[in-house]
């Protein structure tokens, strides 16, 4: 396994749309080991591939408090949506950034997972919130889109500066 490099907000890479996994086989096997091994360094509780600027439809997720119950999506599509919620998020791709979202409060998913066999899951609370964002990213969406274009202005220069402090 390796650690993946994260492409950071406002990288154009972001928004590009990640395509279809045709089949499951030990790439793709590989890559979601590698993205669970850099979502858990990071530390996060979810990775897309867009993110560590591979293009494919993988998601990696890790909700519990142990840090022991991955999940991994390969292909995800939201059949349904209910309710709502407005929760803080954050991203990896966008560090030390946290901002009110609102989303579905109850998903329904489905998805291949790592044996190419296809899956339904009920989400709701944080993995719900979680699915979303990370499918947005699979979009080529990043969870500052939501925002106002002001905030979204003020975040690009507070990275901005970061990166500057840092390099």
């Amino acid at each position: 396994m390796a650690l993946l490099p994260i492409l950071r907000y406002p990288d154009p890479r972001l928004n590009k749309k990640a395509a279809k996994v045709d089949v499951v086989d030990a790439g793709i096997r590989k890559l979601a080991a590698d993205m669970a091994e850099t979502m858990y360094a990071a530390p996060g509780v979810g990775l897309a591939a867009t993110q560590v600027d591979v293009h494919k439809r993988v998601i990696v997720i890790d909700v519990s408090e142990d840090k022991n119950e991955l999940q991994v999506f390969i292909n995800p599509e939201i059949l349904s949506r209910e309710g709502e919620c407005e929760a803080e998020e954050g991203c990896l791709s966008v560090p030390g950034i946290y901002d009110l979202v609102t989303r579905a409060a109850k998903v329904r998913v489905r998805a291949l997972g790592l044996d190419g066999e296809p899956f339904e899951l009920e989400a709701e609370d944080l993995l719900a919130v979680c699915v979303q964002h990370e499918i947005d990213h699979l979009e080529g969406k990043v969870f500052v889109e939501y925002l106002s274009r002001l905030k979204q202005a003020r975040i690009k220069a507070k990275l901005a500066k970061q990166a500057r402090i840092t390099a």
